[in-house]
């Protein structure tokens, strides 16, 4: 039996540095991602420490840009021979300034970008390694925190606000689970997405003016759990608080609504995936 091989995203701080010192115990292949050198080599140090056993590869990447994702992921295939589990943990929270509007390298609203464009793009651009390495588990971090997408201002070019941004892009992050999973469906890739734990203490929430409530370590039992559990390893295209299988916003069971979303994705993110 292969060893489990899994990729983290957004894990140098808060609760994607908990995941991969909770997973680097465990044994396998651990793919480390970073937007920032230094950071990345110093959790790679602490994970490989932590798990003298395992292997830990590092992957350096600004995922705002979709140009770097389609990189990483060409990287990724290139270079790994198995992926079984793979966590979209990176995220842009509401912001330090909210009110100051920010976009992408390619000119998209930037938390958008970072929290729905790019973990698509990167999972259909690992399509053809996840289905090789089945069964593998794809796991959204999302949030508690939804707000139904305006798809006459997708890009929150009016009233813009950091957090109401931030709320938008998770639920189509959720909305984006749902789709790709019941596409998958018979594949042995499952797509699943949580709310961690509540107001996690993480650098995002504190820049954007937020006290902590919990922390990151409460939020890495639930996504391991949605990484490991063999009980749940035929459960995909759901939406978990927690521990409990919950209800997302009712925009996510809109089959018009996610069908609009999922047409604007794939035009904005095609190029990243289309010829993997």
């Amino acid at each position: 039996m292969t060893q489990h091989s899994t990729l983290i995203t957004g894990a140098t701080t808060g609760m994607g540095r908990a995941l991969a010192l909770d997973l680097a115990p465990r044994g396998g292949t651990l793919l480390l991602h970073g937007r920032d050198a230094g950071r990345l080599e110093a959790v790679a140090a602490e994970a490989r420490a932590a798990g003298p056993g395992t292997t830990v590869r590092t992957f350096l990447a600004d995922l705002s840009d979709l140009d770097q994702v389609r990189a990483t992921a060409a990287r990724i295939r290139a270079t790994e021979p198995h992926l079984d589990g793979l966590i979209h943990n990176a995220v842009a929270g509401g912001g330090s300034q909210p009110l100051v509007r920010e976009l992408s390298a390619q000119g998209h609203e930037l938390r958008f970008a970072v929290n729905h464009l790019a973990p698509y793009a990167l999972t259909r651009a690992l399509l053809p390694l996840l289905t090789a390495s089945a069964p593998a588990r794809v796991v959204n971090v999302a949030s508690i925190g939804q707000e139904a997408v305006d798809f006459d201002d997708v890009m929150l070019e009016r009233g813009y606000e950091g957090l109401r941004a931030y709320c938008r892009s998770k639920l189509a992050m959720i909305m984006a689970t749902f789709e790709l999973a019941a596409e998958l469906k018979g594949t042995g890739v499952t797509v699943n997405a949580l709310h961690p734990a509540h107001l996690m203490d993480t650098p995002g929430l504190r820049a954007y003016g937020l006290a902590p409530v919990t922390t990151t370590e409460e939020g890495v039992r639930p996504t391991v759990r949605l990484l490991l559990d063999p009980d749940l390893a035929t459960v995909t295209g759901r939406y978990f608080d927690r521990f409990t299988d919950a209800r997302a916003h009712e925009q996510a069971y809109d089959a018009g609504a996610r069908e609009r979303l999922m047409k604007l994705t794939h035009e904005l993110t095609e190029r990243v995936w289309w010829d993997a």
